[in-house]
């Protein structure tokens, strides 16, 4: 490894894109100091904005918040990420494309970002075994495998409900198609499997214009309805503590945050099949759900069902976790301090 100079003994800078985010934040190395703003999108991705400011900041971390970009903007910004020398840093969080909001694929527009990013990253990461796989295979990039932290420790002496099935369905985004469907299966399921479903919306979705065969179901007793949207991950583990079962309506993604707060909150998790989500926790239950395919409703019902006849897993050990935690943080460390090392070097 390259000796850092010592004028590079201070605290690095690392500028995070995007900026806010509590994956970022719980793999921030200790010492390090995260440059802003916090704003949405990053000015980082602005090429005159690094030109100007490139000086401020030692790596450039990039972990999404770009897509919406088109592929020569996201060129042009890589060139002007070579021109400034300051290093780059990708995550690969995400190896299957988004859901535009008129329900195409973005799959042209994803597939040249990653190949323009990786071709520019000094190093690469992503989070499981099978993700790091694919890189190899399809853009001919090493990726370092690092675990997904913990994001938040479960609240003592919250309990959960036997049987009680949590189905979450956001803004209703773009994301989450088919959302009638998907909750008509969810309650099939849990009708079935001795429980009972709980369907939470963000107070400010209009379900009378969205989603009204939600709230006649609802009004019929069939099912509970909730209108929720805890704040940082420590609510949301919260949420999910007092669940036996939460469904992630969210069509197939490479991996997910919702993963580990699941896991940390010891809440039985039904994710779409197709991404790499057995990989982060062994312990999820698949169903149908992709862009191509559209939802598979029966697969749905007969794993609410087959995840309401196991017992709810284990809340994970609080050191293990921690422990787990730190490591990352190291490997960020090293990462960071590597290529600023040799971007010194240059």
């Amino acid at each position: 490894m390259t000796a850092v100079p010592e004028e590079t003994a201070r605290p690095l800078r690392v500028a995070t894109v995007p900026y806010a985010g509590a994956y970022a934040a719980a793999v921030l190395p200790v010492g390090v100091v995260r440059v802003g703003p916090d704003l949405s999108p990053s000015p980082w991705l602005d090429p005159e904005q690094l030109a100007a400011h490139a000086a401020e900041i030692d790596v450039l971390h990039l972990h999404g918040g770009y897509e919406h970009l088109t592929a020569p903007e996201l060129d042009a910004w890589t060139a002007a990420v070579r021109r400034c020398g300051v290093p780059l840093v990708v995550t690969v969080h995400d190896l299957a494309p988004r859901e535009a909001p008129d329900g195409t694929l973005r799959r042209t527009r994803h597939r040249a970002h990653l190949r323009t990013l990786l071709a520019t990253a000094e190093v690469v990461l992503t989070l499981t075994r099978g993700a790091a796989d694919e890189i190899a295979d399809r853009f001919g990039r090493t990726a370092i495998v690092v675990a997904h932290p913990s994001l938040a420790e479960p609240t003592p002496d919250v309990g959960r409900e036997t049987r009680l099935v949590g189905l979450h369905l956001g803004r209703l985004g773009a994301a989450v198609a088919e959302p009638e469907a998907i909750v008509r299966a969810a309650l099939s399921g849990a009708v079935s499997g001795g429980g009972r479903l709980r369907v939470d919306v963000h107070p400010e979705v209009d379900l009378a214009a969205r989603l009204p065969g939600l709230l006649e179901l609802a009004d019929a007793g069939e099912l509970e309805l909730a209108r929720s949207w805890p704040q940082g991950p420590a609510e949301w583990v919260r949420h999910l503590q007092g669940l036996h079962v939460s469904v992630l309506p969210r069509r197939t993604a490479t991996h997910s945050g919702w993963v580990e707060l699941c896991r940390d909150a010891g809440t039985r998790l039904l994710v779409p099949r197709g991404g790499r989500h057995a990989e982060q926790w062994a312990d999820v239950v698949l169903y149908g759900n992709d862009p191509e395919q559209g939802l598979d409703a029966a697969s749905l019902t007969s794993a609410v069902v087959a995840a309401l006849t196991r017992p709810a897993p284990d809340r994970v050990d609080r050191s293990w976790r921690a422990a787990q935690r730190a490591a990352v943080q190291r490997v960020h460390a090293q990462v960071y301090e590597q290529v600023a090392a040799d971007a010194a070097v240059v």
